[in-house]
């Protein structure tokens, strides 16, 4: 009998893991520019799994690299800027056998500056320094990119 029991347990734990590894999704979130971009990975649980800023000539590279790696179901980009160029570049150069979603990304550079630091909080004198006055020592598109992914799920919800 408790034999039986802890094989029926195993067999509701593998169950429950299979549903589990299943329903994680992944979105890749693109925030293009001229010179640089901002790359983000995130699964359906929220977790960052990569963040980067790259140059917009590696877009294209880095972009498939993550793609075969990750096997995302949606691509999220920002809507404003340059993103009808980049939706353009995107499709003449990659074989997109996922979505593309374009998504509001009004103030969402502003929005990143705040998470930076709230992702590195202030060292040192920089502390002393009013939050509004402070500048993020490097470029914050990948936190764009973050937040895009996040602003999809938002929009998946509502």
């Amino acid at each position: 009998m408790v034999f039986f029991y802890t094989n029926s347990l195993h067999k509701s734990i593998s169950i429950l893991f299979l549903k589990y590894l299943f329903s994680i999704v992944m979105i890749l979130g693109f925030d293009p520019g001229r010179d640089k971009c901002g790359l983000a990975i995130l699964n359906n649980d929220k977790q960052i799994l990569y963040n980067e800023v790259i140059t917009s000539e590696d877009a294209i590279t880095v972009i498939t690299k993550l793609i075969n790696k990750y096997k995302p179901l949606k691509l999220v980009m920002g809507n404003q800027t340059t993103s009808e160029q980049w939706k353009k570049h995107l499709k003449d150069n990659l074989n997109l056998s996922i979505d593309l979603v374009l998504v509001d990304e009004k103030n969402s550079t502003v929005e990143a500056r705040k998470r930076y630091w709230e992702i590195y909080p202030p060292q040192g004198l920089t502390r002393l320094i009013p939050e509004g006055l402070r500048i993020p020592p490097r470029p914050v598109d990948d936190i764009v990119a973050i937040i895009l992914i996040e602003r999809y799920f938002l929009l998946k919800v509502a």
